[in-house]
């Protein structure tokens, strides 16, 4: 995985966040839709874990820190997390592991 797959996949984590938060879920409670929070539910729970695990895995491959580690799995959990992780903590580590 490169730098580069990960920033796309903390896009997509972040816009699924985003999607079950301000879509799904208001669907589900105020239009009594529950079915939109099973479908965009799972896929955010899916890609959850698999940017937690690349988060692990980017964090071993480029030496990263416990503080970027922490800043990217707290990131995830953060609405709109994902993408300031990427402007404001990621620049910093691609030019310290180059």
């Amino acid at each position: 995985m490169t730098t580069t797959h990960f920033k796309w996949l903390g896009y997509t984590e972040g816009v699924s966040f985003l999607l079950l938060l301000f879509i799904a879920m208001p669907l589900k409670y105020m239009a009594g839709i529950p079915l939109a929070v099973s479908i965009v539910g799972a896929a955010h729970g899916f890609l959850f874990v698999a940017y937690v695990l690349a988060a692990m895995y980017m964090a071993w491959r480029l030496r990263w820190g416990f503080k970027v580690l922490t800043l990217a799995v707290t990131a995830s959990v953060i609405p709109f997390g994902p993408f300031l992780l990427e402007k404001r903590v990621l620049p910093s580590t691609e030019k310290t592991s180059n």
